[in-house]
C-alpha cells in the first residue's frame, strides 16, 4: 500500500521487512499500527473486487484519503456508507447541491467539498461507463502480467506505467482524484497487483499472479 496513496494506510519507513507478530504470522508494517489496519490487511486488502458498486466504493474511498492516512478512513467507513447511499451509482450521480451541502456538515466522513463533489462527478462517469464496457471492465483491463515482488517497503512502487494508464483512462471518461498515485493505491486494494511483503502471511493471497 502506498504511503501517500490514496488507500494507503499510515506514511510508511524508508525500509524495512515484514514484521511477525505474537501470533506467529509475517505481516507487512503498515498493517501492525493499528487494529484497524491489521484486520484490514488480514481480511480485505488485496483480495480481488469485482462489480460496479464495490468498485465505485473504493474509488471514492481512495480519493478521500488522498492526504490523509487510511487508519482516518478505515475508521469513518461505516459513516461514508451511510452518508454515500452504501455508494450506490444511481444513487450518488444524482446528489443535488443540498445533497452535498448535507455531506460537508456530516462530522463523520471528511468534509472535504472538492472531494463530496468530485464524488458525485465520479458517480456520473461511473453511469457513462456503462455503455463502454463498465467500471469493473475498465480496471481489470489495467491489470499488469507481473507483480512486484517487494522485501522492503522501500521496494514497494507508488505508482507505475499501468497505474499511469489507468488514471488516464479513468480521466478520459470525467473522474476525478484518481491520479497515477491514487490508482496504484486502488490497484493494490482490490488485488490487481500483490505488494505484500515477501514474509507477509497475506503474499499470494488475490489469486491473481504467481508469486
Amino acid at each position: 500500500m502506498t504511503s501517500t496513496t490514496g488507500s494507503e494506510p499510515d506514511a510508511r519507513p524508508a525500509e524495512g521487512e515484514a514484521v511477525v507478530g505474537e501470533d506467529g504470522l509475517g505481516r507487512c508494517l503498515w498493517a501492525v499500527s493499528h487494529p484497524l489496519n491489521r484486520q484490514y490487511h488480514d481480511t480485505e486488502w488485496g483480495l480481488p473486487v469485482r462489480g460496479e458498486q464495490a468498485l465505485f466504493e473504493r474509488i471514492t474511498l481512495e480519493a478521500f484519503q488522498s492526504g490523509l492516512s487510511w487508519l482516518t478512513i478505515l475508521a469513518k467507513r461505516p459513516a461514508f456508507r451511510a452518508a454515500f447511499d452504501a455508494f450506490d451509482p444511481e444513487a450518488v450521480a444524482a446528489y443535488t447541491d443540498g445533497d452535498v451541502e448535507r455531506l460537508m456538515g456530516d462530522a463523520g466522513i471528511v468534509r472535504n467539498r472538492a472531494k463530496i463533489e468530485a464524488a458525485r462527478t465520479n458517480a456520473q462517469a461511473v453511469l457513462e461507463l456503462r455503455e463502454h464496457g463498465g467500471l469493473d471492465r475498465l480496471i481489470w483491463s489495467h491489470k499488469p502480467a507481473r507483480t512486484p515482488v517487494p522485501r522492503t517497503v522501500s521496494e514497494v512502487p507508488t505508482k507505475t506505467a499501468e497505474s499511469k494508464a489507468l488514471a488516464a483512462e479513468l480521466r478520459s471518461y470525467g473522474f476525478r482524484f484518481v491520479g497515477p498515485t491514487t490508482s496504484y493505491a486502488l490497484m493494490e486494494a482490490i488485488g490487481l497487483v500483490d505488494t505484500h511483503l515477501v514474509g507477509c502471511h497475506r503474499r499470494g493471497s488475490s489469486g491473481q499472479h504467481d508469486t
